[in-house]
């Protein structure tokens, strides 16, 4: 379905706004100032930090009514809402998070037609859905569509499920725990098993009757700034009590400790792989069947950062000891020690992001820049083939299967992911149910590739999405996105909402800034801690590199990013104000200072730095967005979008970062979204909060990039 009125029409919707958004509402200013190794920081805002606060609650109220009367304004919104709309709900059901146990395919079905939340079903097989039985459906808990599932762990014999379930995008979760054959509740609820950052996990016995899972403190076991952190693991046994439940391990753990569970296909070996926060760093721990006592395995400092359970009863693990683009290593569960360890595949051109050890093979996914490769193995490291994927695409997903067959995931930005499963006799690979079609029609699409040269020298790839037959005249409307940070790898992905862009006319950049995981860890390691400068400065020179070839000019410009993304986009804005027209900044961080001053900050230490080092400090108030605002500056105009219920980034910081830019430049447009029933950006949202979502930052960039909301340009 396209929106295509007469072209005098759509000329005449775009004038129909002011330029500017109505009258910011007051923002008082409240001095506190702090002194860090000499230098002393007046901070303004620090009273919009406590949410709780009814005067906060009021400021807040007062800028989300600006925001709206100036979205709900903006021309051909409810158009424009209505095609996201049909891009979102149009699509047929999709299958995804595949997990085979005990004979049995578990997954999770979405069909925003129909339902807010995705819920978790039983397939018949990989080729068929006709049969599927739903198993735990979220949708039917709460019919608001606030409920959702963090994650789902089968039992070794698929008799059982563990199910974390958490409220309005919170990331709190509650372990519920379903009897397959009946899909009912057994009566075995375990609260506080998962929060934002810290995540939680579940492992089970070998004869599905009990289970390990992650624990945060309980009210009164710990000081309330305490309560989510100090992650634990204890055990379960089903149709007990909770209060009889058993420690298990993690007293000696970090108090930004998170720990992820695994277990051996039969359920007798166990593993936790313990972060040390948003490090990257991990501490492996195992228990063998019957024991009580986890054995450690590999220290913070080892440098194992996955690991996993062999057909061969072995331990396969990914190192990047010594080794930035990682290499593979097997531990015999007899002897499991690093000691010995034997390295079975050193590193390679690709970065390893996934293994997959079967029968007979190893299986991994690499990364290379942004894109990834599918390759195969023999149990000695010796390459055998190469899986089929799209020349620029990401795979992802890898499991083992019977015998050595493999199920992988691929996605690009043209075509939707679809599950595979490869089956080395027949050299063939296979089209499954999971996946996803596509509502929107890419053929008028074309993804071309380029690069910038950072302040440093360090090339810098961009994934240009555009319009056939674009034109280098440095007129086009452009939206420039990155990330850069925690070792994540951005890789190509497949949107139907791309398209809301692309029918308009509109490029879109997809930038591999340093700080990701793209090239390995020295990668990363380039754009964290007192190196994190370099991730700006590559996205400003991605920036400046569309000017320079013609691809647009910065009042066509826009750049939009969330979470780290929005740290991203804070620096951007303040460090180079007039290279861009308008800014999108979800749920950011802005003021570098503070972040560790909320709970979930402390476990970004790790990759931002500490306050506390002196050192770190100096590179945190360097680039500091919160602090580098400049009264009399004119800024980009800007839309910040939060959830009230952010476990991850402190909504404050959206605030504080709005009074900010308000006070510097009262005639700005500069809005505050926030969203009362949400968290962390898309996480937990249902449809319609997604669709508000989407409408809101398109139909602003759109309308101040000058491209008609209705039709195309």
């Amino acid at each position: 379905m396209k929106f295509v009125p007469p072209a005098a029409l759509a000329a005449s919707l775009l004038c129909a706004v002011p330029a500017a958004a109505a009258s910011q509402p007051g923002t008082p200013k409240i001095p506190v100032s702090d002194t860090y190794h000499g230098v002393r920081v007046v901070d303004d805002y620090r009273w919009l930090e406590n949410g709780d606060d009814p005067r906060v609650k009021a400021w807040s109220d007062a800028q989300n009514a600006r925001a709206r009367a100036f979205l709900d304004r903006l021309p051909g919104r409810a158009a424009l809402s209505a095609r996201i709309e049909q891009l979102v709900t149009t699509s047929p059901a999709s299958v995804l998070s595949l997990v085979v146990r005990g004979g049995k395919t578990f997954a999770a079905c979405f069909d925003p037609a129909k339902k807010q939340q995705p819920w978790i079903v039983l397939l018949p097989s990989l080729t068929s859905t006709e049969g599927m039985r739903a198993l735990v459906d979220p949708n039917a808990l709460d019919p608001a569509g606030h409920t959702t599932f963090d994650w789902f762990v089968p039992s070794p014999d698929g008799s059982k499920l563990a199910v974390s379930l958490s409220e309005g995008g919170s990331e709190a979760g509650t372990l519920h725990v379903y009897d397959v054959a009946t899909a009912k509740e057994t009566g075995d609820v375990i609260p506080r098993v998962q929060v934002g950052t810290g995540g939680g996990s579940v492992t089970w016995t070998a004869d599905s009757k009990g289970l390990w899972y992650t624990r945060y403190p309980h009210e009164g076991e710990r000081p309330r700034e305490d309560l989510d952190f100090y992650e634990q693991v204890w055990f379960h046994e089903l149709g007990t009590p909770v209060a009889q439940d058993r420690y298990s391990m993690g007293k000696e753990l970090p108090r930004i400790a998170e720990i992820a569970l695994r277990a051996s296909e039969d359920g007798r070996l166990r593993l936790a792989l313990v972060q040390n926060g948003d490090s990257g760093d991990y501490a492996v721990y195992f228990l063998p069947d019957g024991a009580t006592i986890w054995q450690s395995l590999s220290s913070f400092g080892d440098g194992l950062i996955e690991a996993h359970f062999g057909r061969d009863g072995a331990i396969w693990a990914i190192s990047k000891k010594g080794a930035p683009r990682r290499r593979v290593l097997r531990i015999p569960a007899g002897n499991p020690t690093l000691a010995a360890a034997r390295t079975v595949l050193d590193q390679r051109a690709g970065v390893l992001e996934e293994i997959a050890p079967g029968r007979s093979r190893l299986y991994t996914i690499e990364a290379l820049g942004g894109k990834s490769r599918v390759r195969a193995y023999d149990l000695d490291g010796n390459l055998v083939e190469e899986l089929p994927t799209p020349a620029v695409s990401a795979a992802f997903a890898l499991q083992p299967l019977e015998g050595d067959q493999v199920f992988y995931a691929v996605s690009s930005f043209l075509q939707p992911y679809r599950g595979y499963v490869f089956d080395p006799a027949r050299k063939l690979s296979t089209p499954t149910v999971v996946g996803r079609q596509a509502v929107a029609d890419f053929s008028d699409a074309e993804v071309i590739e380029e690069s910038a040269l950072s302040k440093d020298g360090t090339r810098v790839p961009m994934f240009i999405l555009q319009p056939k037959g674009t034109k280098r005249d440095g007129r086009n409307p452009v939206v420039l996105t990155g990330y850069g940070g925690y070792g994540i790898p951005q890789t190509p992905y497949y949107s139907d909402l791309a398209h809301v862009y692309t029918e308009r006319g509109v490029v879109q950049v997809f930038t591999i800034l340093r700080g990701g995981g793209e090239f390995g860890e020295e990668w990363h390691d380039a754009g964290r801690l007192t190196h994190k400068q370099n991730v700006f400065d590559d996205f400003l020179a991605c920036a400046r590199r569309l000017i320079e070839l013609k691809v647009t000019n910065p009042g066509k410009l826009a750049i939009k990013g969330g979470s780290n993304g929005g740290l991203l986009m804070g620096a951007a804005l303040t460090q180079a104000p007039k290279l861009f027209r308008a800014v999108v900044s979800h749920v950011g961080i802005y003021d570098m200072l503070r972040v560790e001053t909320s709970a979930n900050g402390q476990f970004n230490t790790v990759e931002f730095g500490t306050v506390k080092v002196p050192e770190q400090f100096k590179a945190l108030y360097a680039y500091s967005p919160y602090h580098h605002v400049k009264d009399g500056t004119r800024y980009p105009a800007i839309l910040m979008p939060t959830g009230a219920n952010d476990p991850r980034v402190d909504p404050m910081q959206s605030r504080k970062m709005v009074a900010r830019l308000q006070a510097a430049d009262p005639k700005a447009t500069v809005l505050l979204r926030t969203s009362g029933s949400t968290g962390h950006g898309g996480i937990g949202a249902g449809v319609k909060d997604l669709v508000s979502l989407v409408t809101d930052a398109d139909a602003f960039l759109l309308h101040e990039l000058g491209v008609p909301t209705i039709g195309k340009p």
